[in-house]
C-alpha cells in the first residue's frame, strides 16, 4: 500500500471516529423535575467508590460503560463531593444494578461541572444492559463545604406505597403528642387506605413504629372495626428490622374483592416512645443510664456522627460496609425510630481521636452497636474522613408551632416569637429578651423550627419590627445548646428585662451549615515550656493586657517574667467556614504589634488548681485569623495581610506559634505544684458553630518551679463524664468565670 493511500485511510478512521460519538449523541437535557442526584451503590465497595447510579426523573438508574473515561470518573466524583476521580471500572464491577440505564456513550471534557454538560446519546437511549454498569473509584478527599454526600436512604416504591402514618385511636390520650397509638394508613396516588389485620404480627408493629420514630412497640389486640374506608393491603409479613414498610412482603387487595378483610379490621399499633419525647421528657432523660452512644455535629433531633464509648473515651465508627440496618441499631439504642439515612464519608463533620469499629455489619435486632459482628481498627485501615453518621426517624412533636420567625428577609432569619398560655387557656404570641442572648440559644431556635444550624444569636432586633407583638414573655434564657426546645432551657421565673422595648428583643439567623473549631490537643502537650523573658521585650505585650496584674508593679524594663508557653493550632472540622461576627469595618487596629483585632477574645488559657481556681490566666485576640494550612486539595482563603479578610476555611487550621506575644501565661506569681491547663476557643460563644462541646481542652500540668510537664491533654467532650471527674478532681468547668 503506497504511504499516502495509508495516511489517508488513518486520517479517515481517525475523523470517523471523532464524529462518530457525536452524529449518534446530545449534550445530555436537564431532569425533567430538575431534580438530579447521583450516588455509590454495589458489593463489596468503599464509601468513596461504586457502581454510579443516577436519579433522573423520580428514578434511580445507571450509566453504560462504553466511551467511559477517567475525565468522565473526574467529573462525576465531584459531584458526589470528592476532589477527583483516581480509576474507573466497566463491567458492573460492583455488580449489575437494575432500573433504567439513564446514560450511554458519555464523553467529558473533564472539567465540566456537572454529567449533564457532557456529550451522550441522550437520558434513557442506551443499547447497553446492566452487565455493562460503569463505576468510580474516588480520591478519599471531601471538597470543603460540601453539603452533600453518599447517602445510603431507604428506597420506597411509590408504586406500593408513597406514605404511612398514624390515625389517633379516640380516647384519653387524644390529640396529645407524640402519637403513640392509632390505625395504620397507607396513602396511594388515590388516597388513604388502610391494612388487613389479618396475621399481623409485632414484628409488622415494630416496622412501623420504628418509621414513626420509635425505638419499640406493644403487643396490641385486634380492635373492633369501626372504619368505613378501602382495605388497600390484605396482608403484610415482616421480619422486624426492615427500615420502612414498604420492604416487607404484600399481598394487595383486589379491587373487585367483596370481603377485602373478611372477619379483621384495620391494622393497630401501639408504640413505645424514648423518654426524650414522653411526658416530662427533661425530668426522665436525666434518670437515663451512662450513654454508650452518641450523636455528634447534626442540626436537629435524631441526626449527627455516630460515636461510641469505649472505656473512658468516645471515638468513631468507620463508615465501611455501612448500612440501614446498622444505622437502625444506633437510633433505637438511642430511643429513636429506624434510620431514615445511613451517611458516609463524614457527612456530619469528622470526628476526634480514636475509630473503634470497622465493618460493622448488624442483623437489625440487635440491643446495642457493640452486639453487631465488626471489625477492629488500624492506622491503616480508616481514616475520620470515613465517619459514619445517621439520620433517625423521630416523633412529630409539633414543637415548631409554639415557635415563629418575623420580619426576617427569608424564612431563616428573624425576631423570635414564642406562643405560650396566656390565662383563661388563650393562647398568645409573645417575645424574648435578648439579654444575654448567645449563639447557643440560637442553636435550640433553629433545631426547633427545623431550619438548621444557627448562623447568628441577635440581641436588637429594631430592623425586624414587622408584628404587632411588643410583650416580653421570656428572659435570662441559658441554653447548653442541645435541648429540643427553647423551655427546656434554664430562664427567669419571673420575665426580667434590663433593656425595656421590643427592639431589644432576640432574634437569630439560620443556616443549612455552621463551622466547628477544635483545637490539637496533642501539639499543646509537645510545644509546652517556660520562658523567662526580660521586661524590656514585653511593652506590647503589657499595652495589650498579656501580663498578669503584678507586672504593673515590676520595676521596668529590669527584671523579667516566667511565661509559660505553647502551640495552638486550631482546625475548623465543620462544614461552613469560621468568620468574625463583626465585619472588618469594626476591627481594631493595634499600632504596637502592628495588626488588626477582629474578635476581642478568640481563646482563654486559665491555670486552674485542682479544686477549680483560678491561679493564672490568658487570653488571645483573633489578630491575623487565617489559613496557616489545609488538607490537601483544600485552597486557603483567608489571609490577613495587607488589610485581608480573616477566618478559618474548613479543611484548614490556624497556627498561633508558642514563639509569638501574648500566646503564653504568665506564671510569674504561680507557686510549684499540681494544676490543670484549660484552653477554651471561642469562650463566648461570639460566632456559632454546630458543637460547642468540643472547644474546651484541658492538661494534667505539673510545675517544679524550674520546668513544667503537661499530660493527658484532651478536648472537653472527648471522655466520659466519670472519667472527666476522675480527671478534674472538681465540677467540670467551661468558662473564664469563677463562682
Amino acid at each position: 500500500m503506497l504511504r499516502s493511500e495509508l495516511r489517508d485511510m488513518v486520517v479517515a478512521m481517525v475523523l470517523w471516529g471523532i464524529l462518530l460519538p457525536f452524529c449518534l449523541s446530545q449534550t445530555t437535557s436537564p431532569s425533567q423535575d430538575g431534580k438530579i442526584k447521583f450516588r455509590l451503590a454495589g458489593y463489596p465497595r468503599k464509601h468513596n467508590e461504586g457502581r454510579i447510579e443516577v436519579f433522573y426523573n423520580r428514578e434511580w438508574g445507571t450509566i453504560c460503560d462504553d466511551d467511559f473515561t477517567l475525565a468522565n470518573a473526574h467529573v462525576l466524583c465531584r459531584q458526589l463531593g470528592f476532589v477527583e476521580a483516581l480509576s474507573w471500572s466497566h463491567s458492573a464491577k460492583y455488580g449489575p444494578g437494575s432500573g433504567k440505564i439513564w446514560l450511554d456513550n458519555v464523553i467529558c471534557g473533564g472539567s465540566e461541572n456537572s454529567i449533564e454538560k457532557c456529550v451522550s446519546r441522550g437520558w434513557g437511549n442506551s443499547d447497553c444492559t446492566h452487565q455493562e454498569d460503569a463505576g468510580v473509584i474516588c480520591k478519599d478527599e471531601r471538597l470543603p463545604g460540601f453539603a452533600e454526600s453518599n447517602i445510603i436512604e431507604m428506597q420506597v416504591d411509590e408504586k406500593r406505597m408513597e406514605k404511612i402514618r398514624l390515625r389517633p385511636l379516640k380516647g384519653a390520650h387524644a390529640g396529645r403528642l407524640p402519637v403513640t397509638e392509632g390505625v395504620v394508613e397507607v396513602k396511594f396516588k388515590e388516597g388513604w387506605g388502610h391494612i388487613c389485620n389479618t396475621g399481623w404480627t409485632i414484628k409488622n408493629s415494630r416496622v412501623v413504629c420504628g418509621m414513626m420514630g420509635f425505638p419499640s412497640q406493644r403487643s396490641v389486640g385486634k380492635k373492633p372495626n369501626s372504619l368505613k374506608s378501602a382495605y388497600r393491603i390484605h396482608s403484610v409479613t415482616c421480619s422486624g428490622n426492615e427500615a420502612h414498610l414498604s420492604a416487607c412482603t404484600m399481598e394487595f387487595s383486589r379491587a373487585n374483592s367483596s370481603a377485602p378483610c373478611p372477619g379483621g379490621g384495620a391494622a393497630v399499633v401501639s408504640c413505645v416512645p424514648g423518654l426524650q419525647f414522653t411526658q416530662g421528657r427533661v425530668r426522665k432523660a436525666k434518670l437515663n443510664p451512662v450513654p454508650q452512644m452518641r450523636l455528634k455535629g447534626g442540626a436537629r433531633a435524631g441526626e449527627g456522627r455516630v460515636e461510641v464509648l469505649k472505656g473512658s473515651e468516645w471515638g468513631t465508627v468507620c463508615d465501611d460496609h455501612w448500612n440501614l440496618q446498622s444505622a437502625s441499631v444506633v437510633c433505637r439504642e438511642l430511643g429513636f425510630g429506624t434510620a431514615k439515612e445511613a451517611l458516609t464519608g463524614a457527612r456530619m463533620g469528622q470526628g476526634m481521636g480514636p475509630i473503634y469499629m470497622n465493618e460493622v455489619q448488624c442483623g437489625g435486632d440487635e440491643k446495642s452497636l457493640w452486639d453487631c459482628p465488626h471489625q477492629s481498627i488500624t492506622a491503616e485501615d480508616c481514616k475520620h474522613t470515613e465517619d459514619a453518621s445517621v439520620i433517625c426517624n423521630i416523633p412529630y412533636m409539633g414543637f415548631e408551632k409554639l415557635m415563629r420567625l418575623t420580619g426576617g428577609r427569608t424564612r431563616l432569619e428573624g425576631r423570635v416569637e414564642l406562643l405560650l398560655p396566656a390565662g383563661g387557656g388563650v393562647r398568645d404570641w409573645g417575645l424574648i429578651c435578648g439579654d444575654g442572648w448567645t449563639s447557643r440559644e440560637a442553636m435550640v431556635v433553629c433545631r426547633q423550627l427545623g431550619l438548621g444550624h444557627a448562623s447568628s444569636g441577635l440581641r436588637e432586633t429594631w430592623y425586624w419590627d414587622s408584628s404587632n407583638v411588643t410583650e416580653m414573655v421570656m428572659s435570662g434564657v441559658k441554653c447548653k445548646g442541645d435541648e429540643m426546645t427553647l423551655t427546656d432551657c434554664q430562664h427567669h421565673s419571673v420575665v426580667s428585662c434590663k433593656r425595656a422595648g421590643a427592639q431589644f428583643s432576640a432574634g437569630v439567623i439560620c443556616s443549612d451549615m455552621a463551622s466547628d473549631l477544635v483545637l490539637n490537643a496533642p501539639l499543646v502537650e509537645q510545644t509546652v515550656y517556660i520562658e523567662d523573658r526580660p521586661l524590656h521585650l514585653l511593652y506590647c505585650a503589657a499595652e495589650e493586657n498579656c501580663l498578669a496584674k503584678s507586672a504593673a508593679q515590676a520595676s521596668w524594663p529590669y527584671g523579667h517574667r516566667r511565661l509559660l508557653r505553647f502551640s495552638s493550632e486550631i482546625h475548623n472540622i465543620g462544614k461552613a467556614d469560621f468568620r468574625p461576627r463583626l465585619g472588618r469595618h469594626s476591627w481594631v487596629w493595634h499600632e504596637c504589634h502592628r495588626h488588626y483585632h477582629s474578635m476581642d477574645i478568640f481563646t482563654y488559657y486559665d491555670l486552674l488548681s485542682l479544686n477549680g481556681t483560678k491561679v493564672a490566666d490568658g487570653h488571645k485576640a483573633s489578630f491575623c485569623l487565617e489559613d496557616t494550612e489545609c488538607h490537601e486539595g483544600v485552597s486557603k482563603r483567608y489571609e490577613c495581610a495587607n488589610f485581608g479578610e480573616q477566618g478559618i476555611t474548613v479543611g484548614c487550621w490556624d497556627l498561633y506559634r508558642h514563639d509569638i506575644d501574648c500566646q503564653w501565661i504568665d506564671i510569674t506569681d504561680v507557686s510549684p505544684g499540681n494544676y490543670i491547663l484549660q484552653v477554651i476557643i471561642n469562650p463566648n460563644f461570639e460566632v456559632a458553630e454546630s458543637d460547642f462541646t468540643n472547644n474546651a481542652m484541658r492538661c494534667n500540668c505539673k510545675y517544679d518551679g524550674h520546668r513544667v510537664w503537661l499530660h493527658k491533654c484532651h478536648l472537653g467532650d472527648s471522655f466520659s463524664e466519670e472519667a472527666e471527674k476522675e480527671f478534674e478532681h472538681y465540677p467540670g468547668q467551661l468558662n473564664n468565670k469563677i463562682s
